[in-house]
């Protein structure tokens, strides 16, 4: 939304010169200066609303600004790498409870999609340290109850999945996690670990599985073809029947509704 706001404005501004007396290379020169300037402008004021964002105390309370500006770049990202989003199963989506969301991981994309086309439901991720220290985006993404997850260090990876089941007990977002730990490049769905699936038991919430397929062709399409992305919201596993299962029951079910999906859309890749 916010790329086609700046795009509306910069053609206002070279039309209006152009009908203002500016012979036509002129007023497109306006036109390219307006839109690079009030890219460079959105850039920064997240950049300044990022830098009043406090990450010495934990999270208390979600920040409304730093939820709308994950929404709103990711938007903004979405827009510029030209991705187009078909979203089905949407009415499963609980909107009276929070939930953990779990789902196939394929692109750096991925929670840029779920981010901005599910706004409305209040997401948060899960994610590697690393994404956590993006410059700007990880204060907002703190300020919104993103969380980072080590892998490899089980104690540190145990605090993480109480801080989340946290944060969904005190209703302050829901949380989204990729079961396989790491993006799959081949486009082969790889093991689900168990683990993920506490939050939710912890919590005492429902489990949404959801599977997504095109973001891995994004980086590719850039600058010149668009992308279609898909994502299916395929059940939501109530959270007394979470309480009943396994970790692992969870894990494979899952796993298995989601390789379901992607063999009768895309032939199994």
């Amino acid at each position: 939304m916010a790329l086609w706001i700046i795009l509306l404005l910069a053609l206002l501004a070279g039309a209006g010169a152009f009908l203002a007396g500016l012979v036509l290379w002129k007023a497109l020169l306006v036109f390219l200066g307006v839109f690079v300037g009030l890219n460079l402008l959105y850039v920064a004021f997240w950049y300044i609303v990022a830098l009043t964002v406090d990450r010495s105390k934990p999270l208390e309370k979600q920040s409304a600004i730093c939820r709308f500006g994950c929404a709103s770049i990711a938007g903004w990202l979405s827009a510029w790498a030209g991705i187009h989003t078909t979203v089905s199963g949407e009415e499963l989506l609980p909107t009276d409870t929070r939930f953990l969301l779990v789902s196939n991981h394929r692109s750096l994309f991925d929670p840029i999609v779920k981010e901005y086309t599910l706004r409305k439901y209040n997401l948060a991720f899960i994610s590697k340290p690393s994404n956590m220290a993006i410059p700007v985006i990880s204060n907002l993404a703190w300020g919104a109850g993103f969380l980072a997850i080590d892998r490899e260090n089980d104690r540190k990876a145990l605090k993480t999945i109480l801080q989340a089941a946290d944060y969904l007990k005190r209703d302050i977002c829901s949380m989204v996690i990729y079961p396989e730990g790491t993006r799959s490049k081949t486009g082969e769905l790889g093991p689900f670990h168990a683990g993920s699936f506490k939050i939710a038991q912890r919590a005492r919430v429902p489990v949404v599985i959801a599977s997504i397929q095109g973001t891995e062709k994004a980086l590719r399409h850039i600058p010149f073809h668009p992308t279609r992305v898909k994502l299916d919201i395929l059940e939501v596993i109530p959270a007394e029947t979470v309480k009943t299962m396994s970790t692992q029951e969870l894990a494979e079910h899952s796993r298995d509704r989601i390789a379901k999906n992607l063999e009768s859309t895309e032939g199994g890749k």
